[in-house]
């Protein structure tokens, strides 16, 4: 044998050099990620109003993509049957709203991008409020630059009284409704906004998305008899609000944890600038939960630059971090 007779295996590597220039997608459409679904994307374009499905690019990496994000597509935008285009940019984020599993996960999930508002559907029974939950709704809202609104749902079996109360110096804007009720109030919030709803299971979330958006098709179930709401949506969907109002309504899963690994004490006083010159006078390392451990925020209410109502209410939220408990 000679060194003809010997075959070389190919590598199956081209010998091309590698190169950084990426294509420069001028043809790109823009659009928004409405639904997400194990590596695919659906995706509604601008103009044409056409929904796509599509798969995020190989030159975006592991750049995360939810619903909610303002993107541009490339591939074949006809939206025809068994067509595959894929997200070859994704713009940056004006607000994020993100939740940890729980209290010791280190890992941030994006729940939805550029929302602005977070609508907190919570019944005043059958399940009763669990105040866990909302507070750590209302906490993650406020330190994503996102509006919390508060909405009680079966106000027919039970008084809004007690919940009003409770939160009444965070002064977050609350609705209340009824089975079968009128929404007028409700989508005269909704109206020009991106809102993400969110609450437990069982609260009539998802019955009233449906009202909101005839022919949304979310699923919908009954509340056991321990009082908890089974679970009935199943993903994060984003539906458009029906002509004339203009917006979004995106809708979540019902949750039974809301996980604030990613807040820290200073991200919560963001949200209250009334406490947040009087914090300064704290020690470095203040958490802002005692005036025995050194908080300067009493002595600051006392001074009549704030009132004691707001200082209770910081306080909870802060608080609310890290309750283990069931929300």
């Amino acid at each position: 044998m000679d060194e003809d007779d010997v075959r070389n295996r190919p590598s199956g590597r081209s010998s091309r050099p590698r190169t950084k220039q990426r294509p420069a997608h001028v043809d790109a459409a823009a659009g928004m990620v409405v639904s997400v679904d194990r590596g695919r994307y659906g995706v509604l374009l601008n103009d044409p109003p056409l929904q796509l499905i599509t798969m995020r690019a190989r030159e975006l990496g592991r750049t995360a993509i939810a619903v909610g994000d303002r993107v541009e597509v490339v591939g074949d935008l006809t939206g025809a049957p068994d067509t595959l285009s894929r997200i070859v940019r994704v713009s940056e984020r004006e607000t994020v709203l993100r939740r940890t599993a729980d209290d010791n996960d280190p890992y941030e999930r994006v729940i939805v991008a550029n929302a602005d508002q977070l609508l907190i559907v919570t019944a005043l029974a059958d399940p009763p409020p669990r105040y866990g939950l909302i507070d750590r709704a209302v906490v993650a809202a406020l330190t994503a630059n996102i509006e919390p609104i508060l909405l009680l749902t079966k106000n027919d079996l039970a008084s809004p009284e007690e919940v009003l109360k409770n939160y009444s110096a965070l002064d977050v804007p609350t609705l209340t409704t009824s089975k079968g009720g009128d929404l007028g109030e409700v989508r005269a919030v909704l109206d020009g906004k991106i809102t993400v709803f969110v609450g437990h299971s069982g609260v009539g979330k998802s019955t009233l998305v449906n009202a909101l958006v005839p022919g949304a098709g979310r699923s919908t179930g009954v509340v056991s008899g321990i009082g908890k709401g089974r679970h009935t949506s199943t993903s994060v969907v984003a539906l458009q609000l029906p002509a004339p109002l203009t917006g979004w309504v995106i809708d979540t899963p019902g949750v039974r944890s809301f996980g604030l690994a990613h807040v820290t004490a200073q991200d919560v006083l963001w949200a209250f600038p009334d406490l947040e010159d009087g914090a300064v006078q704290c020690p470095g390392s203040c958490e802002h939960l005692t005036a025995a451990d050194g908080c300067k925020l009493d002595d600051w209410i006392a001074s009549g630059h704030s009132t004691p109502a707001r200082l209770e209410a910081f306080r909870r939220l802060l608080v609310s971090r890290s309750d283990l408990g069931e929300p």
